[in-house]
């Protein structure tokens, strides 16, 4: 989706403006649980191909709002902390794929197929003073189903910009389950430097289902004052972990950070084409790297962050690495 500059300016304008707003009606009470909306997309970057927009909504408790069940399950899981703090997640999204020639009924064969993702997800989290474990089941659609096709096609047409002609060679229906699981490390935490606290957290996880099967390792490296309690922001998989939730410790902190993320990866759907159906598909390239720039501001209850991501190829005849950017608002109340 192409917009101007200046359309790209007033969003982000509004988003802290909006942020800014409500911060100052928020009270300081104890944590019940985190809302949080996600949304990345290429518009930023003025490109419109290959993993073009992701939207995700997603709740995550308080560590005292949690099912019984919940916290049985977290305690059963041998990687996950005996006396951790227990939260769960919930959240639904959806992912568009498409080629870069958009205009073209019949796309080149060579270019990334047409495809959506629907899902819904449940997830755990385990924190402790040094580590954080994140494990999430992602079960919904890949396919018409996913409704990715009337999606782009309202957007577009709301933009006035170019309606996409081959969503007839998108994937075929087929149910979707993801399992993904994350850890990541306080592995260097310093105090100050030159007045302002950083913190290094290196990660290592990884995916299994028919939608991808991936292991991946990384570190994300953060400076800034007031730093919240969190592990960077959320994002969508496959990417860097971050966290839903956080804990300001100020009325008004803020940080940089960057980070690296390399996926070693043997399943990509939207690349390898449908799992038991003869689909559109390239050849995927075997390993990705995720480099992401990016800053986070908190207002007592809010968190608003926004991050560029830098993508390598992820199949041989694609002509350009991709970049996107993300936006994130989260409230805790």
């Amino acid at each position: 989706m192409r917009v101007t500059h200046l359309r790209q300016i007033a969003l982000l304008a509004a988003a802290a403006s909006f942020a800014t707003q409500l911060a100052y009606a928020a009270d300081d009470t104890p944590e019940h649980g985190t809302i949080s909306v996600l949304f990345e997309n290429d518009v930023f970057y003025n490109t419109d191909r290959d993993y073009t927009n992701g939207v995700q909504f997603a709740y995550t408790s308080g560590p005292d709002d949690n099912f019984d069940t919940a916290v049985r399950v977290a305690r059963l899981l041998p990687f996950f902390s005996q006396d951790g703090v227990v939260r769960t997640d919930y959240a639904l999204g959806q992912n568009i794929y498409t080629p870069a020639d958009l205009k073209a009924a019949d796309p080149p064969i060579t270019q990334r197929p047409y495809a959506g993702f629907l899902y819904g997800a449940l997830g755990l989290i385990d924190e402790t003073d040094t580590h954080i474990d994140q494990i999430q089941l992602q079960l919904g659609v890949v396919g018409p189903d996913s409704l990715a096709e009337q999606t782009q096609d309202l957007v577009h047409r709301i933009i006035h910009d170019t309606i996409p002609q081959g969503w007839s060679y998108q994937l075929h229906n087929e149910p979707a389950l993801v399992l993904t699981d994350e850890r990541a490390w306080r592995a260097f935490e310093s105090g100050s430097l030159f007045g302002l606290a950083f913190d290094i957290d290196p990660h290592v996880g990884g995916a299994v289902g028919n939608v991808y099967d991936y292991v991946n390792a990384g570190a994300m490296g953060r400076i800034g004052f007031n730093l919240p309690d969190d592990y960077g922001p959320p994002r969508i998989e496959p990417s860097q972990p971050g966290s839903n939730f956080f804990e300001p410790t100020g009325d008004i902190g803020g940080y940089l950070f960057a980070g690296v993320d390399g996926r070693a990866i043997a399943r990509n759907i939207f690349l390898d084409g449908n799992t038991w159906d003869p689909s559109r598909h390239v050849d995927k390239i075997p390993f990705v790297a995720d480099l992401q720039l990016g800053a986070a501001l908190t207002f007592n209850s809010f968190r608003l962050t926004f991050t560029h991501v830098f993508r390598s190829r992820e199949y041989t005849t694609q002509a350009h690495s991709d970049q996107f950017g993300a936006i994130n608002l989260s409230y805790r109340y």
